[in-house]
């Protein structure tokens, strides 16, 4: 009866091994997720870049389907599944209608740990960070419980995010910087005037030479609304004798000599100057999307 239903033009077609769709049209993403939890068994539970995606947030990835199995479970890989068998079977989960996801913390994790860039693991932490959805201690504990194979670009972008670097442009930026011989600024810095009035978030802030160095992403910037709170950012910070450099993405690998080349001369030139009155406090990444980052 199987055989005649998924023949050649049958009314139906095989999904999976053992798992078949009543239909012989286009498979929407809902039904191949639902087909890879239905053949990976009733404990398992999606995670990896297809569980981030569940969370709304984008994510670099093959288009494969990992799903979580307790170590004991046989089943084994097949066509866009890859079963990853764990010791550590989480204990919750997310549920969307039928579709089980792990929460976001373990979905990173997972997903970090099978790419090759280091970029692409930099944007999906920092997303996952400001999105609100998990904080960096939970991907931390997550990086220390999990296999440490595949864990270095995970490990190294922790690393920034502990450091300040909330986003993958950020960590370009600050992966510049610690090669160029220019001094160590304070990354994601809170400024603050003399009087306590708040003047915005540095991406890179020299404090003796009142340099702000900012990446201007066109991600965080889409609304006419965001570009005007990034306008009055911008004139806060000038209107209190900050030198503001403003770099794009792309420029920082394409031209990163000039780059160095305008923080150089802009450091040099502010140190040559008094100090400003500035206050200036180690922020979190937590608290950049509350306070308005841009």
């Amino acid at each position: 009866m199987l055989d005649h239903l998924v023949r050649p033009g049958g009314r139906w077609q095989r999904i999976l091994p053992g798992i078949y769709a009543a239909t012989n049209g286009a498979v929407s993403t809902d039904q191949r997720t639902m087909a890879a939890l239905l053949y990976a068994g009733p404990n398992s539970l999606l995670t990896g870049a297809a569980a981030v995606r569940r969370h709304r947030l984008r994510c670099a990835g093959l288009n494969l389907v990992d799903v979580l199995v307790s170590a004991d479970v046989r089943v084994q890989s097949a066509g866009y599944v890859r079963i990853i068998r764990t010791g550590r079977m989480p204990q919750e989960c997310l549920r969307m209608r039928r579709i089980r996801f792990a929460l976001l913390p373990r979905a990173v994790a997972d997903a970090v740990r099978s790419m090759t860039s280091l970029g692409d693991v930099r944007a999906v932490v920092a997303e996952a960070i400001q999105s609100g959805g998990c904080d960096l201690a939970a991907l931390i504990t997550e990086l220390n419980e999990g296999p440490v194979v595949g864990s270095r670009f995970y490990r190294m972008a922790l690393r920034e995010c502990s450091l300040g670097s909330w986003s993958a442009a950020e960590g370009d930026l600050m992966k510049l910087i610690s090669k160029s011989g220019l001094e160590e600024p304070i990354y994601n810095a809170e400024l603050y005037a003399a009087d306590g009035t708040f003047l915005g978030i540095a991406d890179a802030w020299w404090q003796r030479a009142g340099v702000v160095a900012e990446v201007d992403s066109r991600q965080y910037h889409l609304s006419p609304h965001d570009y005007e709170r990034t306008v009055m950012r911008h004139n806060r910070m000038a209107a209190h004798g900050i030198n503001l450099l403003h770099f794009l993405p792309k420029t920082l690998k394409s031209d990163p000599s000039t780059v160095v080349a305008n923080l150089r001369g802009a450091i040099k030139s502010g140190r040559a100057q008094a100090p400003l009155r500035i206050v200036a406090k180690p922020s979190t990444p937590a608290s950049a999307p509350a306070r308005g980052r841009l």
